[in-house]
């Protein structure tokens, strides 16, 4: 994977801006739990008030807060609140939003900063949960709180201070929250005596948080929804330029290098291969930056909530990274199985497809079902092998997410019911725990998908690294456009790849414009090998080939071609139309030149013979054509390129007698200022060939005229008494 990074340079930015909203998408789903909790806190249990600070106070209640307050908590309350009374000159506007006026005085609070707020919260709810617990606490020396404090108001100072301090000894070991919400509790019952509404209070609180839940979901939803737009454009993106630069680098290997990869695994690699990565990109871009996020982000909240109860997450992870480690150790050389077993799959597709004339031929149907079976049964076992691990792995997962949830509401339970924890703290810390997990989970699966997709960019890696043996050089030469055409063997030997023996030994010949050199020999002497070297599909082992007196590896790869009209031994037509593949060598060849050139390959009465003409469509690989059809159409697309050297390997085999004689007549005179190289198996194909090599186990053992070979060249004569009767060769 590492070793194809450099291709995601162009989205460099794309993916920078996709971390950042997953950061903003993680920030916005880890708070949404904690306004849960406040919903469940300070909605429902603490009726909407968010601290306890009170809006107004009854003159009352305020003046047992003194008898607590030191001298500072008293300067504090003194100067932010107000005291109105029936002479206060704003009474009757008081009066409308507060009716105990008419009964007594109260105290209100001042326009206030935030900070000078706070302050006085941590005041309040000190001293109302001292007032709710005198209230709420049995006592059995005074018969009413109100003695109770009037006791407390006569007692001299140190004594005063002596009874408090004890006093707060015995509320100090109760839970911070839980005196909150008491506090929070008094603050309400004083509201209701003064005839404020609490109801509204609660319900604006929880309208307006329920409004911010929802607005942080959408901005949630809308990173989610961006993150996985940019996602899938990089992935998309990547995938395009790596089928783009595998293509490229296919289209330039040498038959050498296809020697190495089989077409069905450049096929795969160039289709599934590449797949596996775009899908594991888009995952790691979506997950792999998200998931840490939310999990660290987790686990801060989770111990904000509660510390006591982080063992349980702890326990979770661990058995869930046992399960976890033991499934990949399992599924992970499957995964790199599945890979080679597609490779499989689509070489015995192929071939089965390719060879379909044969199959039927020869009665094999049924054996070719078997084999294509045996791969298929395989592939499908693997990979029913891994479905069932993972579908193993689901229902595990899911039980130790529920056996999490409630193992958490058991021991949240308890902490509530010892007045340690609050409810919607308890509903906090389940949410963040499930984060916590799931972010586990998708960084498990990276452990899953990218070991698969490493063996994916591994195949790929192999083939752009591939050293290209066939090379332009760094100082190119120009053909002499005086010797058009010329080509020459000089001391010329080959072997493929690593093999000991030379398939060609010594080569010696020149073919000049104007002439035809025709190579013949049994099968396997070397003939088409020998013509692949003129257009560098291998290089040479020893010696030089020259064309114009220029040595082929001297120039460009694309201007060596250009002088080559070439049809191989294997006629290949492509999709499209009869136009589209004679306009393959030349897009500007005239309609007129058309017409002239299928002409002399014999393919124009055929032509004309279709409904489109030189519109009617070709299949793929020239299926809807005959043989020797498909064989005049690939002789016409190599004479549209006017070309100044003409190599036909074994192209006119298809061809009955009749229709050779034709095509190689008005061939000539076509063909009078160029130089044409012909392999052929038939005698009567090269009768009237300038030159004839005649090639035996790699080595030239005859050169001449017809006449002069079936004189001078036994190999010769043996293949032409074997094709031909004396009286016919005379």
């Amino acid at each position: 994977m590492i070793k194809l990074i450099k291709f995601l340079k162009p989205f460099i930015f794309a993916i920078i801006f996709a971390v950042i909203l997953l950061f903003i998408q993680a920030m916005s789903e880890l708070s949404l739990p904690d306004y849960m909790s406040k919903i469940v806190n300070v909605g429902i249990q603490q009726s909407g008030f968010e601290n306890t600070v009170p809006i107004a106070i009854t003159q009352k209640q305020l003046e047992k807060i003194f008898l607590f307050a030191d001298d500072s908590s008293l300067s504090l309350i003194k100067e932010n609140y107000i005291l109105i009374e029936k002479n206060n000159q704003d009474f009757d506007s008081y009066l409308k939003d507060f009716p105990i006026l008419e009964k007594e005085n109260i105290y209100v609070l001042k326009k206030v900063s935030k900070n000078i707020e706070m302050e006085l919260d941590d005041v309040f709810s000190e001293f109302l949960f001292i007032l709710f617990s005198l209230e709420n606490i049995e006592n059995n020396e005074f018969e009413d709180v109100e003695s109770f404090f009037k006791m407390i108001s006569i007692l001299p100072e140190n004594q005063k201070d002596i009874f408090i301090e004890s006093f707060y000894e015995k509320i100090t070991k109760i839970d911070s929250s839980i005196k909150y919400q008491a506090s929070i509790t008094f603050l309400k019952s004083e509201y209701d005596i003064i005839g404020l509404k609490t109801e509204k209070i609660q319900t604006n609180y929880i309208l307006k948080t329920g409004f911010f839940m929802l607005l942080i979901a959408l901005v949630a939803a809308v990173c989610t929804i961006s993150v996985g737009f940019l996602a899938s454009k990089t992935a998309a993106g990547l995938a395009r330029n790596l089928r783009e630069q595998l293509f490229k680098k296919i289209e330039s290997f040498s038959n050498t290098e296809f020697d190495k990869f089989s077409t069905s695994s450049l096929i795969t690699r160039t289709t599934n291969d590449i797949t596996q990565i775009q899908n594991v990109l888009v995952f790691i871009i979506r997950m792999s930056f998200y998931a840490p996020i939310l999990g660290v982000g987790g686990i801060l909240h989770a111990l904000e909530k509660s510390s006591s109860m982080s063992w349980i997450i702890a326990l979770a992870v661990i058995v869930l990274s046992g399960i976890m480690i033991l499934v990949f150790t399992i599924a992970i050389p499957k995964f790199k199985l599945i890979q080679k077993l597609l490779d499989k799959l689509n070489l015995v597709t192929r071939e089965n497809l390719s060879g379909m004339m044969v199959v039927r031929a020869f009665n094999t149907q049924e054996y070719e079902k078997k084999r294509f079976d045996i791969v298929n049964s395989d592939l499908t076992k693997t990979t029913f092998f891994i479905n069932k691990v993972m579908a193993f792995l689901m229902p595990v997962i899911m039980f130790i997410m529920n056996g999490t949830t409630l193992l958490i509401i058991w021991v949240g339970s308890h902490q509530i019911a010892e007045s340690n924890m609050q409810v919607g703290d308890m509903m906090a810390f389940m949410q963040y725990a499930m984060q916590i997990i799931f972010s586990f989970l998708m960084l498990s699966f990276m452990f899953v998908m990218v070991p698969r997709a490493s063996v994916s960019a591994q195949r790929i890696s192999e083939v752009l690294e591939t050293e290209v043996t066939i090379k332009d050089p760094e100082n190119t030469e120009s053909f002499d456009k005086n010797n058009s055409g010329v080509v020459e063997f000089k001391n010329v030997s080959f072997k493929y790849g690593s093999a000991e023996e030379n398939m060609l030994k010594n080569i010696n010949f020149k073919a000049v414009p104007g002439k035809t050199t025709a190579i013949i020999g049994s099968t396997g002497s070397g003939k088409s090998t020998l013509v692949n070297l003129i257009p560098r599909f291998y290089d040479v082992t020893q010696g030089q080939i020259l064309v114009n007196g220029i040595d082929v590896r001297s120039v460009t790869q694309e201007d060596l071609r250009n002088k080559i009209g070439y049809v191989p031994q294997k006629n290949i037509l492509f999709s499209g139309t009869i136009e589209s593949n004679m306009k393959y060598g030349n897009e500007n060849i005239s309609d007129e030149d058309l017409k002239k050139i299928t002409e002399i390959s014999q393919a124009l009465d055929f032509i004309n013979e279709k409904n489109e003409k030189f519109q009617h469509i070709i299949s793929q690989g020239g299926a809807n054509v005959s043989g020797g059809q498909k064989q005049r159409l690939s002789i016409a697309r190599a004479l549209a390129k006017n070309c100044d050297i003409y190599i036909f390997d074994d192209s006119f085999s298809a061809l009955d007698f009749k229709t050779d004689v034709a095509l190689r007549r008005q061939l000539k005179p076509y063909t009078k200022n160029s130089t044409v190289i012909i392999v052929a198996q038939r005698i009567s194909t090269i009768f009237d060939a300038d030159q004839i090599l005649v090639l035996d186990e790699g080595k030239i053992v005859g050169k001449g005229s017809h006449k002069e070979l079936l004189e001078k060249c036994s190999v010769y004569r043996e293949i032409a008494f074997s094709q031909l009767s004396k009286e016919e060769l005379a």
